[in-house]
């Protein structure tokens, strides 16, 4: 009997290797493996048409991103942010100088509720960081409204929004920064990598500077910056791969639409990201397990696991309930109720481009034979 593959929670996109290798090529050819090099300016202008912004940085990955944007923005004392997010978020605000205050989420978007961040601010407040969660945007009206009335900046932390559009035009023109991750489990990859999207062209120069250990040329060295620069290499493969999202997401928009049709009338599960969104980009496909289903959340995943299929609780713990952070105010038993419901019932299920219907129809046995 053939041994079925093991499925995981996603797959890394790579390009055709007969696009990839004349760059590859080309920087052998050269020796110019760093250091701002020409593939880099390449695919920043690239990466600019694409996404429809301007003032785009690229770097080494998503966290040195966040941890940029923050200083360049000159963040101090507390800055609001979610416990429901990949430990980074929360991480950049610490190697940044400030301290992270977390607020609960939207019970259906899972995203910041401005309601929750502006019960959070105090005088010490000078920053929100929220996180598009799933690729779904924030309430960037309420969040905005909130910081405006504060006189607060505002960083999204787009890591999961990559080509995400809201009412037309991408997600990534609200706040005051926006960062990219590039990560290889991401939609659009450079094995590793990210971009910081700024509001303004000067932003966009004072950030290359910090991000290229403070230096503007040979001798001058205003700022106290770090080497966060991407090399040549992930650039040359972003670019092979750029012409390839937009069919991917399509894809992937495919596997959404078979989980929806048949998960959503299964008593005690909740599709979090519904297919047909306008301008949703389907980067994963979490399901929240509830009373209604006969078997826990990791009773479910067991299962799955069981028959070689490695989903995973995304996110499982709450960043707030880690040591490092569990010892705030913020963090402690009776705060972030919908943030700690959501955490102990979310599962998200293998979801990549090329997930074939065979493979996929095995996740969905398994959630249906439990009823």
């Amino acid at each position: 009997m053939r041994r079925r593959e093991s499925l995981f929670v996603t797959r890394p996109m790579t390009p055709p290797l007969a696009e990839l290798l004349p760059m590859l090529e080309e920087i052998w050819r050269s020796r110019t493996l760093t250091n701002n090099g020409p593939f880099l300016h390449k695919f920043e202008t690239a990466l600019t048409d694409f996404l429809g912004v301007e003032n785009v940085s690229v770097v080494a990955n998503a966290t040195l991103g966040l941890i940029l944007a923050l200083r360049q923005l000159r963040v101090r004392g507390e800055v609001i942010t979610t416990p429901y997010s990949f430990v980074a978020s929360s991480h950049a605000i610490r190697w940044a100088g400030a301290e992270p205050v977390f607020a609960d989420i939207d019970p259906v978007t899972l995203n910041l509720d401005p309601a929750s961040v502006e019960r959070r601010i105090t005088s010490r407040t000078s920053a929100i960081l929220a996180v598009h969660c799933y690729g779904v945007p924030c309430d960037v009206a309420g969040l905005e409204t909130v910081a405006a009335r504060h006189d607060l900046k505002i960083v999204y932390d787009a890591a999961h929004a990559f080509g995400v559009r809201l009412a037309g035009t991408s997600v990534l023109h609200h706040g005051d920064m926006s960062v990219l991750s590039f990560h290889a489990t991401k939609i659009f990859n450079t094995l590793e990598g990210g971009a910081i999207v700024a509001r303004d062209r000067n932003a966009k120069i004072a950030l290359d500077v910090l991000g290229n250990h403070g230096i503007v040329d040979e001798t001058t060295i205003p700022a106290l910056g770090m080497n966060a620069k991407m090399n040549e290499i992930s650039a040359a493969f972003g670019l092979a791969l750029l012409p390839h999202v937009e069919q991917a997401i399509q894809d992937r928009r495919a596997v959404a639409e078979r989980y929806w049709q048949q998960l959503e009338s299964v008593r005690g599960i909740r599709c979090v990201c519904p297919p047909g969104v306008p301008g949703h980009n389907y980067y994963a496909f979490p399901i929240l397990v509830g009373a209604g289903y006969p078997i826990s959340r990791d009773a479910l995943s067991q299962q799955l696991r069981e028959q070689g299929i490695y989903a995973r609780r995304y996110f499982h713990p709450l960043i707030a309930d880690l040591p490092t952070y569990s010892d705030a105010p913020s963090a402690q038993p009776g705060e972030l109720p919908v943030a700690r419901d959501i955490a102990a019932r979310v599962l998200c299920l293998p979801m990549f481009p090329d997930l074939d219907p065979e493979n996929q129809q095995r996740v969905i046995d398994v959630i249906r034979e439990q009823i």
